[in-house]
């Protein structure tokens, strides 16, 4: 790169590539290296025209109408300016020496005020207009991170519930600017969903969930776009009165009825396996579909199965844990030892066996349902005397104190777990 030395100082002098014709008026360019060091100068030229070729690639992109584009222009310019990008009313209650240094950085060689230039460091870009719709796509990239390491599956799980409030939300209020939604519009759609639980008998739950994915959705999208919204949340979620706890199984009920002979012969093995492997694990039935051959070990002094994020992700850091067999869960993982290739990943389980369960008469109460094989499990430990923090060790659960030391080893949680098993 040739340099040119003028009154002491090193500049670079370049003819304009035709590329930014559009949004350069001058042929040539002088730019100062401010040094009169020639080593110096040729260390810094070739930043510094770097520099120069990102001012105008981000004043190119800045020359489209797409007020996100020209957003994301705006601040990368003001950047390479030295200068974060702010909104015009946030740039005039700057000092009025920081005013002055934006407004002197946006004239040219010729004193003239550059458009572009301008409206990056004065905050002359108007807000993006993102309608809810395009804002749910927005968000898909934003929260990427959420869905790291998430399954198939659980990435399905993750988008539904989002996907359903935007489509509800858009059915009472249209497809609005997020930057206009005000809180009536909220409390319209509040209505809405207020009307449906009285008229379809459906839950307060669904309402507050289709409240909370709709507001953090928009919330998350207005901070990473820079948009002011002009709603409150506060207040907006429907009592939700009693909360309905899904019941344990009785071991009476366990006993008699599920694990009487032939009881689950209907179910296929995957299926029956899972059952009968949540009688003395406590596992959740996810947690046991997506074992892997490798995760189940039935040949030392101790069988025990891994509960592992492999293939997806688990509810909490909590969750990755080891559990001892005994009973029939040790059975029954000695009949599924390569794991559950039928339900790793699938939403199919628990329908499968509840369906099952609920046409054989296998439930002991309207309100049961497979999990409550789980809360079965906890129950029996805490009638046992079980110390509360091996319970959270092997149900996965958070403790409410600090951890410390190792905890109980695979022998002694065997153990503990014989005292219980069914």
């Amino acid at each position: 790169m040739k340099l040119i030395r003028r009154s002491g100082t090193y500049y670079i002098r370049k003819r304009v590539p035709k590329r930014y014709g559009p949004i350069e008026y001058r042929d040539h360019v002088w730019i100062s290296l401010k040094t009169d060091s020639e080593s110096l100068a040729r260390q810094k030229a070739v930043t510094v025209w770097a520099d120069m070729i990102g001012a105008w690639e981000a004043k190119l992109a800045g020359n489209v109408d797409d007020y996100e584009e020209r957003l994301a222009a705006a601040r990368e310019l003001s950047a390479r300016r030295g200068f974060e990008y702010m909104p015009a009313p946030t740039v005039a209650k700057l000092p009025i020496h920081q005013i002055l240094d934006r407004v002197e950085s946006v004239l040219n060689s010729r004193g003239q005020i550059d458009a572009l230039e301008a409206e990056a460091l004065l905050g002359g870009v108007e807000p993006p207009k993102i309608t809810v719709s395009r804002a749910l796509e927005h968000y898909w990239k934003i929260a990427a991170p959420k869905a790291a390491g998430k399954s198939e599956d659980q990435v399905r799980r993750w988008k539904n519930p989002k996907m359903k409030a935007v489509k509800n939300f858009i059915r009472v209020n249209g497809d609005v600017d997020i930057a206009e939604i005000t809180t009536p519009d909220l409390y319209d759609f509040r209505a809405w969903w207020w009307d449906r639980i009285m008229e379809e008998g459906l839950s307060a739950n669904s309402a507050n969930k289709d409240l909370v994915h709709l507001s953090s959705i928009v919330k998350t999208v207005a901070r990473a776009k820079a948009i002011t919204l002009k709603f409150s949340t506060e207040g907006l979620t429907i009592d939700e009165g009693k909360k309905n706890t899904r019941p344990p199984f009785s071991v009476e009920w366990i006993k008699e009825k599920i694990l009487a002979a032939g009881a689950l012969d209907g179910l296929n093995l995957e299926a029956r396996c899972i059952v009968l492997a949540m009688v003395n694990t406590g596992a959740r039935p996810s947690e046991i579909a997506g074992l892997k051959a490798h995760h189940i070990h039935l040949d030392g002094e101790v069988p025990y199965i891994e509960i592992r994020p492999e293939g997806r992700k688990l509810k909490s850091v909590y969750s990755e844990r080891v559990i001892p067999l005994a009973g029939v869960s040790l059975e029954a993982m000695r009949l599924c030892t390569n794991g559950f290739p039928r339900y790793f990943d699938s939403p199919s389980l628990s329908a499968t066996v509840n369906k099952y369960l609920r046409e054989h008469d296998l439930l002991e109460t309207v309100e049961h349902s497979l999990y409550g094989l789980r809360h079965s499990f906890e129950d029996r430990m805490l009638a046992a005397g079980v110390d509360e923090r091996i319970r959270r060790d092997l149900f996965g659960h958070r403790l409410n104190r600090e951890r410390y030391g190792r905890g109980a080893d695979l022998s002694q949680l065997l153990a503990l777990v014989n005292r219980i098993a069914i």
